[in-house]
């Protein structure tokens, strides 16, 4: 038969509500009885059942984390992160994967609901105007992770600033004489509201302003996020009558398209093209890339950290962290030929 928490009890010479104060971390509970009791449960290998400790906290012991294309190098980063800060903790973890609006519609109205979790990680998903007020009156703690909206000031978040992050990319490209920049990236305008892209954008055009080059429109493309269509993109690039020397990709995986192309063409890198990417993942320093380093894992640790704090009642106002973004110089970029 199974040890329940009465055998635990009569062993240790206790009462039911002392056992449980043990096994819930209580500080009611004097170091002797705390440590008799915990050998006890560990002798008699006992194991509290999640379904009744779930109802003695009046918790569900669950955070749910919302996110898109969970299957990415940088959400699968972000998300080893939420991981690894919650392996020692007494908490599930649920993942929710957004791959269409209607799912991510349905998922911002249904999964922040207290008998469901107890606190919930939206990550890189900017809500629509009409899930504003409903996310803001939330019954449990929400915390966004890199989702930028002009009314986000009402929830806890872990920001990114692809603005600067864009700009020092770029910065770092015309500082080694480049002057012929182009930019790479995803579409700006998505079915989801992703702002990375366009926010590194900006970031670009505000590097080239400072600079006092020439804006070309022929030098920004977007397509689908894929090395893929990078490829085909940056081929279209470098075909062009006056080809850029340079080019700022806004992910490492789209960077590594780019070095496809030049690799088809016969352009050595960095000597003929200088190339730089965003995100530095994993593979990334294997091809010796240089890239804007983004703080992936650490974001979603910070954003574990942040709502465990929202769980306990530490936050009476919205919080809002800053992640940096540094540049990681590495063999793909150099002066131009």
């Amino acid at each position: 038969m199974s040890v329940t928490i009465r055998d635990v009890a009569k062993q240790a010479g206790v009462g039911l509500a002392t056992v449980s104060r043990v096994i819930n971390n209580s500080p009611l509970v004097s170091a002797a009885t705390r440590e008799k009791v915990s050998r006890i449960i560990a002798e008699l290998d006992y194991h509290p059942n999640p379904t009744a400790r779930r109802l003695s906290l009046g918790k569900t012991l669950t955070i749910a984390v919302v996110t898109p294309f969970f299957t990415r190098p940088a959400f699968v980063e972000r998300l080893r992160g939420i991981h690894t800060s919650l392996i020692d903790t007494d908490y599930d973890l649920v993942l929710y994967n957004v791959e269409t609006t209607e799912r991510r519609d349905a998922y911002m109205r249904s999964v922040p609901r207290r008998e469901r979790v107890d606190g919930v990680l939206i990550v890189s998903l900017p809500p629509r105007n009409e899930d504003l007020i409903s996310l803001a009156n939330c019954p449990v703690p929400i915390v966004m992770i890199d989702a930028n909206h002009p009314s986000l000031t009402m929830l806890h978040r872990i920001v990114i600033n692809d603005v600067t992050g864009g700009q020092c990319a770029t910065e770092h490209l015309i500082a080694l004489g480049h002057q012929r920049v182009a930019y790479l990236s995803d579409t700006f305008e998505t079915p989801f509201n992703f702002t990375a892209s366009y926010d590194r954008y900006r970031g670009y055009r505000q590097a080239l302003e400072r600079a006092g080059l020439h804006y070309r429109p022929e030098y920004v493309v977007a397509g689908e996020h894929s090395h893929a269509v990078a490829r085909q993109m940056a081929l279209g690039l470098l075909r062009l009558p006056e080809p850029p020397t340079a080019i700022f990709a806004a992910s490492d995986t789209q960077a590594l398209g780019v070095l496809e192309a030049a690799q088809v063409l016969g352009l050595r890198v960095p000597e003929q093209l200088s190339v730089i990417g965003y995100d530095d993942i994993e593979v990334a320093e294997y091809l010796g890339l240089t890239t804007m380093r983004q703080q992936l894992f650490e974001s979603g640790r910070r954003g574990v950290a942040l709502l465990m704090e929202a769980i306990a009642g530490r936050h009476a106002d919205p919080v809002c962290e800053e992640m940096p973004v540094t540049l990681v110089e590495r063999r793909t970029t150099a002066p131009p030929a």
